[in-house]
């Protein structure tokens, strides 16, 4: 294996990574377009306008706001993290399992660690991608305010980035592509459900509220949220920290496990 273990041997040579991974989604893009295009809407169909009708309004920031508002900020919170994590996830399990991909370029200058920064870069990317997908969307019922909801859009890469890093570490040590089943209902699935999605942290007792702010999605949430709702305030800085340091921490963990993984 070439050059030394760690984040000392990555170089720009995992733009070309991203490049490849570019040049084939580019080749389905209407597929991979497809579901970020539909999926809101029938979010907002059955939830905003279904479960809205029933709900009302929600408290949000001390103000009553219609729960159709509410969740929708949510639906971008979840895209960002779906994207990159399946991305990181499933799809570079079968690059690197099935399809080899990865044995691949390991034959060219590219190091182990070029590879791994690569894929999870271009699930931070599909992370955008899909994300601008979703505004464009909500943006038809009037559910964005702008010009502030354009910082969704940086938000995504950064949010990719940390998810899709943690989605990479499962692809290192997860046996089996039929395990993922585990990682995602351990992980995803709780903040799916207690992350501020679909009801206010306040509907918690204090318990699970001390837990739903350990969780990174609720971070995520509550940024969308702030800037979808153009209500930004000073404390979200600490949201955006959370998501950085997480992503910071956890890289190097990711090349670690992926080299033990594809070297074993």
């Amino acid at each position: 294996m070439r050059g030394n273990p760690g984040i000392g041997n990555l170089s720009w040579r995992f733009i070309r990574v991203w490049n490849r991974n570019m040049v084939v989604y580019r080749k389905i893009w209407f597929v991979n377009f497809l579901v970020p295009l539909l999926e809101p809407v029938l979010y907002i169909a059955a939830f905003g306008i279904g479960l809205g009708a029933l709900i009302g309004r929600v408290n949000y920031h001390g103000a009553p706001v219609s729960y159709v508002v509410f969740i929708a900020p949510a639906l971008v919170a979840i895209t960002i993290m779906y994207n990159s994590f399946f991305e990181n996830t499933y799809a570079s399990f079968v690059r690197m399992y099935y399809q080899k991909t990865f044995d691949a370029m390991m034959t060219t200058p590219l190091s182990l660690e070029d590879i791994i920064a690569g894929e999870i870069f271009w699930g931070a990317t599909k992370s955008v991608i899909a994300a601008a997908t979703v505004l464009a969307v909500l943006s038809c019922f009037r559910l964005v305010e702008y010009p502030m909801g354009l910082l969704v859009l940086p938000l995504s890469f950064l949010g990719g980035l940390a998810f899709g890093t943690v989605g990479m570490i499962f692809t290192g040590l997860t046996p089996s592509i039929d395990m993922y089943n585990l990682p995602i209902f351990l992980f995803i699935t709780p903040m799916f459900l207690f992350s501020g999605t679909f009801f206010p942290l306040s509907a918690l007792p204090g318990w699970a509220q001390k837990f739903a702010l350990a969780l990174p999605l609720t971070h995520l949430v509550n940024l969308c949220r702030a800037f979808c709702l153009g209500e930004p305030a000073a404390d979200l800085i600490w949201s955006v920290i959370y998501i950085a340091v997480m992503f910071i921490l956890l890289f190097p963990v990711a090349l670690i496990v992926m080299r033990r993984r594809l070297i074993s």
